[in-house]
């Protein structure tokens, strides 16, 4: 059935939606965002988000814009965002993480990705009032546990189904391939619970370390350490939606303590480990 982190008292604790029928989706909302900061980082799966009060500060790759209520915001797979407060100024969102699989499925059906590929959004950020009331109805459709499952079902396929047809993504340019600091990410990907050290990933990329924390930074928008920060807390995060101790998954994870996994995971998730569990 549907689990969700208890709203504190004053609504400024993160709220986040599941339902271990709908495995593939999860859901939070922020009512008061002004405290809610984020590292750089990025995710494996989907996001999309809804702007529902305020502005704030979203960064997507090398891009930034100021974004109010009334905006939608996608992230694909893997790239690197953030979206952060302006000046204590009150803001709010809801957002939403689909897992890439499910969504590429949901494609191919539509005849968007007919060699079973994800199929990326071109445009970070759409200000389309139809796709912004669908997500607020979606979000309302998910969190009452009074709805039927396949009103729920029904929901998302009908949502996403719109957002392709709205935004209708054409096929952009891949980004330059360099084998080597592909090789160096799925070393720190492969190992990122591990003490990692710089020379075993030059070793594994067969590059030098001058090279490789500049072009690494450059080509992910992230450092080399950043990079296996962002798998570890991708892994907890894992764990923890599958009911793991937030102790246990602080060591099985690569922190060196609970203490360090607390503060890397709120600069993440803008959410504390316990919150994120509920």
């Amino acid at each position: 059935m549907s689990k969700a982190s208890p709203a504190a008292p004053d609504d400024k604790a993160p709220y986040f939606w599941r339902d271990e029928r709908l495995p593939f989706i999860e859901a939070r909302s922020i009512q008061d965002g002004r405290k809610v900061c984020y590292s750089r980082h990025s995710h494996e799966h989907f996001s999309i988000g809804a702007i529902t009060h305020g502005q704030s500060t979203y960064i997507n790759e090398q891009n930034q814009w100021r974004v109010a209520a009334g905006t939608v915001v996608l992230m694909n797979p893997g790239e690197v965002h953030a979206c952060n407060p302006i000046d204590d100024q009150p803001w709010a969102y809801r957002m939403f993480y689909v897992e890439t699989p499910w969504l590429t499925s949901l494609q191919h059906e539509l005849g968007f990705s007919q060699d079973l590929d994800f199929r990326a959004f071109s445009t970070p950020l759409t200000t389309d009032p139809t796709l912004y009331e669908g997500l607020n109805s979606l979000y309302e459709i998910l969190v009452d546990d009074d709805l039927a499952l396949l009103e729920k079902q029904c929901a998302l396929v009908e949502f996403f189904t719109l957002l392709q047809h709205r935004l209708n993504p054409a096929p952009r340019p891949a980004r330059e391939i360099n084998q080597k600091l592909e090789r160096a990410a799925a070393y720190i990907h492969k190992h990122c619970t591990e003490a990692l050290k710089l020379e075993d990933i030059c070793q594994a990329a067969q590059l030098s370390a001058s090279y490789l924390t500049r072009a690494f930074k450059q080509h992910y928008g992230m450092t080399p350490h950043a990079f296996l920060v962002n798998r570890r807390i991708q892994y907890a995060r894992n764990r923890l939606r599958r009911g793991g101790l937030i102790a246990d998954v602080a060591l099985e994870a690569g922190f060196a303590d609970q203490a360090h996994f607390q503060r890397a995971f709120k600069q993440h998730l803008a959410a504390t480990p316990g919150q994120y569990r509920g």
